[in-house]
């Protein structure tokens, strides 16, 4: 009996196997040169979620959970996992960049697919700018240690926080855009390298920290409640945005249809683990009050620990490399989704040319550092976080749809890997989705509906009628 398959949809939905086709998924990339193994991709995913999210927004969560952000942790680590199998799954049978986007674009049609890419902006590009304002803070943290003294507040905050202009987080921002454009090789080189560090001063930070750990500062567990881990999970899951980093790599990785997949869970589970041993040794030595609304919170109790500054500079160092390369790794992923979709006719055709020299899409890559240079400028990190995590939600539940949608329509399409127990995985992935979207807030959900909104809009008025697929189709 030959498998069921969905009718087909009354919109433009590109054939997967087109997609795989344009980009020479199993062959050389549109330009783009496969010099990425699995250890190099590891890295580059954990060089993707390891950052702003643990070494400065720890305190948000704490804020909210107290003693049980463990648990938030945990929670918001499930939601990742059961959107990460169906992230592996597309990401093996269609190993192209473009991540979401493509995948909607491959299940759930076109106008979902600009819409997801509209949110990716929110993922990718914004928090970009909210990562580069947190480095701002741990420079300023590493100066003091060092010299005792920080950079003026008018050139190391925004407007938001009292200054004029966030330099620090400009120039960060430059950096990475250097050396993007130098080529993936030598970007993924540095983000391996930087990635290592990171996760060598997280461990040295555990170790320091359990010296001190006392029981009683984990008393009461859950002193808000299981609203406040619902609330400190919506503010957890933050930091793991870009895990899904991974697939933007698609044409750019070797053998992409069994790394993708095993890059994906192993950057999960490391991730998790050192997200729960980093809070619980916060915690556990001052208590959740030191912690607690203290933006370079970790710097601080490796100081009280130690009694000397010398840790927390260490520690304010590693924060430094940590979340630079998650501006290096994330805005790598912006790129290439917009390149994807310029490819596709929805955004200009500039964000698609690669440079016959460095196999980069250089002009791409300036654009998007400097449009996303002046939030960081002239933002604060709280203005941000909330939006970008339901965005980041949004595109999560459109992915578990589309591995749905795919195995129906196109059963044929498949590659390495394949979730378990399908449709419930996929579908458990909507459901923690959407309870961690609910945690955000009325507010949130608010400025995502204008958000969304502007992106229809603009499909539109542009993406609608420069669509390559419309004109071949004449649809």
């Amino acid at each position: 009996m030959s498998p069921l398959r969905l009718p087909g949809p009354p919109y433009r939905v590109k054939d997967p196997h087109q997609l795989i086709a344009e980009s020479g998924a199993d062959l050389e990339g549109h330009g783009l040169k496969r010099t990425m193994g699995l250890f190099q991709l590891v890295c580059f995913g954990v060089g993707a979620v390891v950052g702003t999210g643990i070494f400065v927004g720890l305190s948000d969560s704490v804020a909210e959970a107290g003693p049980a952000v463990v648990l938030s942790f945990v929670l918001a680590a499930i939601t990742c996992i059961f959107t990460a199998f169906s992230f592996a799954e597309l990401g093996s049978a269609i190993p192209v960049s473009g991540s979401s986007y493509s995948f909607a674009y491959a299940t759930l049609g076109e106008r979902v697919a600009f819409l997801v890419g509209w949110c990716l902006l929110l993922e990718y590009g914004v928090s970009v700018s909210a990562v580069a304002v947190g480095w701002s803070q741990y420079v300023n943290e590493l100066l003091d240690s060092l010299f005792g003294r920080q950079l003026p507040a008018a050139l190391s905050s925004g407007p938001g926080d009292g200054g004029v202009i966030n330099l620090p987080a400009v120039i960060v921002v430059m950096m990475a855009a250097t050396l993007l454009v130098r080529g993936i090789r030598e970007s993924a080189g540095a983000t391996a390298a930087m990635a290592v560090l990171k996760i060598t001063v997280l461990v040295m930070f555990c170790a320091i920290a359990f010296t001190a750990f006392e029981h009683g500062n984990l008393t009461p567990f859950a002193a808000h409640g299981a609203g406040g881990v619902t609330a400190g999970a919506s503010l957890a899951f933050f930091s793991y945005i870009g895990f899904d980093a991974i697939t933007t790599a698609g044409e750019e990785v070797k053998n992409p249809r069994r790394n993708i997949p095993v890059a994906i869970m192993i950057c999960i589970g490391l991730v998790t683990l050192l997200y729960c041993a980093v809070a619980l040794a916060a915690i556990g030595a001052l208590g959740p009050d030191a912690v607690s609304d203290k933006p370079a919170a970790l710097s601080l109790i490796v100081d009280r620990v130690t009694g000397s500054t010398v840790g927390g500079g260490i520690i304010a160092f590693g924060a430094i490399v940590a979340i630079a390369s998650v501006v290096l790794a994330v805005m790598y992923g912006q790129t290439r989704i917009l390149m994807s979709m310029s490819r596709d006719g929805l955004v200009p055709r500039v964000f698609e040319r690669v440079s016959p020299r460095t196999s980069t899409p250089v002009a791409n890559t300036w654009i998007v550092a400097t449009v996303f240079a002046v939030p960081a400028a002239f933002s604060s990190l709280d203005v941000v976080v909330n939006l970008t995590t339901i965005g980041t939600l949004a595109t999560m539940v459109a992915v578990n749809i589309a591995v749905i949608v795919l195995r129906r329509r196109n059963p044929e399409v498949r590659g390495a890997f394949r979730i378990p127990l399908h449709p419930v995985g996929p579908l458990l992935g909507v459901g923690f989705c959407g309870y961690l979207m609910y945690g955000t807030g009325w507010t949130t959900w608010a400025q995502f509906a204008v958000f969304l909104a502007a992106g229809a809009v603009l499909y539109a008025c542009y993406g609608r009628s420069r669509s390559r697929l419309a004109g071949r189709t004449g649809a």
